[in-house]
């Protein structure tokens, strides 16, 4: 079995919403996805706030939704 790799891409937080989840509008402007924190984020409290570019991952299979595993600076 070959196991299918992410693909990663940066964006910025357009919206937040409640549970932890975030509208995140890709760099290209055209597409926006909807994403949670990854496990990560979570255990070390890393707050996001509506502007904050991320990069994140998402599935080959599913493009409407993502996971946030880095804010960048």
């Amino acid at each position: 079995m070959s196991v299918e790799q992410p693909i990663e891409l940066e964006g910025v937080i357009k919206t937040v919403l409640p549970g932890t989840m975030f509208k995140v509008a890709l760099n290209n402007n055209q597409h926006e996805v909807l994403a949670h924190i990854s496990g990560k984020m979570r255990k070390h409290f890393v707050r996001l706030t509506v502007g904050d570019k991320v990069r994140i991952e998402m599935s080959p299979y599913d493009l409407t939704k993502a996971r946030i595993t880095f804010r960048l600076r």
